[in-house]
């Protein structure tokens, strides 16, 4: 990234709520949409200036970000709601939020939708984990009963207040009950209205076109660096029948790994003077965090550093 800023985006030009009609409109064009992670409020603006077609705010990256802790259900609705609404005030891209199971029983599904449509988010990830849940790459997981998963689709859609707030529903069933029952709660999650399904885990190229082949529903795949599913490239993931795809840890990895470079370099020589990571230029960073804007605020409002009479 050295010498080349990211692109401009002036603060007065974002919006405070999200028009999510834009995500389903994108559902019925052709392509893949393509959705990086986002897990706090950098990689969000960073992202957010790049014209992808959605964002998604990563469960396990926003918990590690924002609490420090592993996502193995210890996030709570508030902790995760109010993440929602800093994320899709400040984002002009649809962005997807992992809403875990719901937080807790049928009424708590309600509130939960309720309150990540307030918030401005173009669509919900719910899945069928028991409680406490866990990482879907992440070995232990068990799944509810899958009629309750089906109210809790149910009550999903009947609680939010536009068509336009998608739900995803997802299975993490293939890891401990195997594919053909992921498949059938698939089925039975589309029944209930869910507007994009999502198998959690698939472990072969073979299994994943076997989803493709089960649906008419848009298909979301879940790439994560290192987990159990294999990476494909676009034209792949098309060919296989998915219609969404999401990266929600790629950057969060690069990142800790620059981190963990400079940190180290840090310990052991007591300086960056001779650091070898590359780094991105500080002009660019204020640019990308809005300080062209406060300056044209202050050159407005506060008159030269001279010292001229106050308005």
């Amino acid at each position: 990234m050295a010498g080349q800023g990211p692109p401009s985006r002036p603060l007065q030009s974002l919006p405070m709520n999200l028009n999510a009609s834009s995500l389903r409109q994108r559902l019925q064009q052709p392509g893949l949409i393509t959705a990086p992670g986002v897990h706090d409020m950098v990689s969000l603006r960073m992202a957010d200036a790049m014209g992808f077609d959605a964002l998604y705010m990563t469960g396990f990256g926003t918990v590690a970000s924002h609490l420090g802790l592993a996502d193995a259900g210890l996030a709570t609705y508030t902790d995760m709601v109010g993440r929602v609404r800093q994320m899709a005030g400040m984002a002009r891209t649809p962005l997807i939020a992992d809403g875990d199971t719901g937080y807790g029983g049928l009424l708590n599904v309600q509130h939960t939708v309720r309150g990540y449509e307030a918030a401005g988010a173009a669509a919900i990830q719910l899945e069928d984990q028991e409680v406490p849940k866990k990482c879907g790459h992440t070995p232990g997981r068990r799944v509810v009963p899958m009629a309750d998963m089906v109210q809790k689709i149910e009550v999903a859609v009947a609680s939010r207040r536009s068509k336009d707030f998608l739900i995803v529903a997802r299975t993490d069933a293939r890891s401990s009950l195997g594919l053909d029952e992921a498949l059938r709660r698939a089925e039975a999650y589309a029944r209930a209205g869910a507007d994009i399904l999502f198998v959690e885990s698939p472990q072969s190229e073979q299994e994943m076109r076997q989803i493709g082949r089960s649906f008419d529903l848009p298909l979301l795949a879940n790439m994560v660096e290192g987990g159990y599913t294999p990476l494909l490239d676009r034209e792949a993931l098309l060919e296989i029948g998915y219609k969404m795809a999401i990266f929600p840890v790629s950057a969060l990895l690069a990142a800790a790994q620059a981190m963990q470079g400079v940190y180290a370099a840090l310990k052991s020589q007591g300086s960056t003077a001779g650091l070898q990571q590359p780094l991105m230029r500080f002009g660019d960073m204020t640019q990308l965090m809005g300080f062209d804007e406060v300056h044209d605020f202050e050159r407005r409002w506060a008159g030269p550093e001279s010292g001229s009479e106050s308005r």
